[in-house]
């Protein structure tokens, strides 16, 4: 796990700077504190901050090279099966200098071209430098667990792990991007390609980028299939599962360093543990996060599955005041990120960072198997479908046609909020289950001025293409399609990476590896969602290695007392900052509006927690990255 960067010149007779490319390096030495590189190559440079995981040598420290130095990698991420390909490899001619994984990229490309990513299972994003063909090659993992961002500028061509690595050229301007704040007070997060900077973009989960003499083409090589249905029977769907899954936490037990896990008291960790314990190389190092606040601890389910495998646990209660961790956050996500379980996550990665190196979690059970409650909400709201969609939008507009007296009261208020959803198409009904600032919420905020900078903005029109383009029959696969395609990728595991490399922590998804979820993919759509019973062949799998409680308990997900905060802890921020003529007089919202949220939240009148969040995110972001240049000078010398 480490960080990359670097950049092309579009003059070839232009040399880069190795300065330049040092201080982008610098600026993600919280990804990679072993060691850092530097490779130019004339008008092309690559950097490297190393995270030591696998063959510790000098030898294997990046950028790094094949035998003739005509192919260059730098590389952030993990091949778990890089030992039965560098064997493939090898036999086919080519010859190796080092035992790490980064080497048979360099090796793959060379024998297979763009091709190779098809051979990788694993984690990664790269930028590789072929000298022959003079091209720049960048590809992401399939679901996106590293993340990459590139620039684009009139002389030059710009990359890195993080987009401050990015924002350390000082020729890249420093702009906010409307369309993308959009984007983020809709979802909470900033879907690819859009990032919340003018100009810079983020390469898609499951593509590649090819840059030469200046031109550059953009393709996708992978996407998860939920056609044709398997024809399996449910014991040997289980049983084909429970190996798919040990063979996936095996391949990433591999490690030249200290090795733990996430144990959050769910399902889903839970089944990593599990899976590791069986494993029985040694006791299972542990790690769980908790409240004061029971209604958000669950660090007594994580017990019960530690004691019954006997795991070294070790237990972290969250005490820090939010308003300390959060100018942190800001920092390390670079963009406005509106996810509030960050906070946690970021908190238990440092506890777990004094420990180990490298730690497994349960991500990605919830977009295999159907573990939100808005599967079931979907799933129930599409029987509406039967009904033409023009009855419906006719009895939509009977309710919104109503006295606003009448549409106070509780009954018809509920009424016409339920017609309103049910007449819209199903992506965008699928989109307003999670949606933090819906079209009207936004419109009664946005002022006139901003909301001209973004007429052709359309958040929502994302799971539209995504319901059009799947080859999923069932509503609940194309829902899952649509989580793996925008939530997971843009929210979920921009999360996991940025909380635990800000401390040096490699987190692995064994969940997530692509061939246990095109098996999943493939399964009966009741196998994941059962009646109302979610994960159900993953529980199935679970039963009687996993405490019945842990299994049966309603699903809490890594949450924090948001809405007390607010009246609490973030009370004072929140007025200071949101109503600060700072925050007014960017222009983005109605006068008045925001201080209205803050006052009916504060007086529990409504619970407006998950809006000030964003907004508070948003307004201290602008003040990070916008207000002045936000790469510290201590990075640049």
């Amino acid at each position: 796990m480490c960080g990359i960067c670097g950049m092309v010149f579009f003059d070839q007779g232009r040399v880069v700077d190795h300065k330049e490319v040092l201080a982008m390096a610098r600026t993600l030495i919280h990804r990679g504190p072993d060691g850092e590189g530097v490779w130019i190559g004339g008008h092309v440079g690559l950097g490297h901050r190393r995270l030591a995981i696998i063959d510790l040598r000098e030898e294997a420290n990046q950028p790094m090279c094949n035998e003739d130095g005509s192919v260059w990698v730098t590389f952030n991420g993990e091949i778990y099966n890089f030992p039965d390909l560098r064997k493939e490899l090898e036999r086919k001619g080519h010859v190796f200098q080092t035992n790490s994984d980064t080497e048979v990229i360099v090796h793959a490309y060379e024998e297979y071209g763009r091709g190779c990513l098809e051979h990788f299972r694993g984690m990664f994003a790269f930028a590789l430098w072929d000298v022959r063909t003079q091209t720049l090659f960048l590809a992401r993992d399939r679901v996106g667990k590293k993340p990459l961002y590139y620039f684009v500028g009139p002389d030059r061509f710009v990359f890195g792990s993080e987009i401050k690595a990015i924002l350390a050229d000082r020729s890249v301007p420093v702009d906010p991007d409307p369309v993308a704040i959009d984007h983020f007070l809709a979802l909470q997060y900033i879907p690819a390609p859009l990032t919340a900077f003018k100009g810079i973009r983020k390469l898609p989960a499951a593509h590649w980028l090819e840059l030469r003499n200046g031109c550059f083409e953009i393709g996708r090589y992978w996407k998860l299939h939920y056609e044709p249905k398997r024809q399996i029977s449910m014991p040997d769907a289980m049983a084909e599962f429970k190996w798919h899954l040990a063979e996936a936490v095996r391949l990433r037990m591999v490690s030249d360093v200290p090795l733990g896990a996430f144990l959050s008291g769910g399902v889903d960790s839970s089944a990593v543990v599990v899976a590791m314990a069986q494993e029985g190389r040694s006791a299972v190092r542990t790690f769980c996060a908790g409240f004061e606040d029971g209604a958000f601890d669950e660090r007594e389910f994580a017990q019960m599955v530690a004691q019954r495998y006997d795991t070294h646990h070790a237990e972290l209660l969250v005490k820090a005041p939010v308003s300390d961790i959060l100018p942190r956050l800001i920092w390390h996500y670079d963009e406005p990120f509106g996810d509030s379980s960050a906070v946690p996550s970021y908190a238990i990665a440092e506890l777990t960072r004094q420990h180990v190196t490298v730690v497994l979690n349960g991500d990605g059970g919830d977009e295999n198997f159907a573990g939100y409650d808005r599967y079931i909400t979907d799933r129930l709201a599409r029987r509406a479908d039967y009904v033409p969609l023009g009855l419906r939008r006719k009895v939509s507009a009977l309710f919104q046609g109503l006295p606003a007296s009448w549409r106070q009261h509780w009954g018809i208020g509920r009424l016409s909020r339920i017609a309103g959803v049910l007449a819209l198409e199903p992506g965008r009904r699928y989109a307003h289950w999670g949606a933090h600032f819906s079209p009207t919420e936004r419109n009664n905020l946005y002022s006139e001025a901003f909301q001209a900078t973004i007429t052709e903005s359309d958040p929502e029109e994302l799971f539209v293409k995504i319901f059009e383009a799947t080859d999923a029959k069932d509503c609940t696969d194309a829902a899952l399609d649509a989580d793996v395609n925008l939530y997971l990728a843009d929210d979920l595991l921009v999360k996991m990476d940025r909380a635990t490399m800000a401390h040096s922590l490699e987190a692995r998804s064994p969940l997530l590896d692509h061939v246990l979820m095109e098996f999943v993919a493939t399964l009966p759509h009741q196998f994941k969602l059962s009646g109302k019973e979610k994960k159900y062949l993953l529980k199935a799998c679970l039963r009687g290695s996993v405490p019945d409680a842990v299994l049966d308990r309603p699903k809490m997900g890594f949450c924090v007392p948001l809405a007390r905060w607010f009246r609490e802890d973030l009370r004072e921020m929140a007025y200071d900052l949101l109503l600060s003529s700072r925050a007014i007089q960017r222009g983005y919202f109605r006068a008045g509006r925001v201080e209205d949220l803050l006052k009916d939240h504060c007086q529990a009148r409504a619970d407006h927690a998950a809006q000030l969040w964003d907004l508070l995110v948003l307004e201290l972001w602008h003040r990070t990255f916008i207000d002045s240049h936000p790469i510290e000078s201590q990075y640049l010398n």
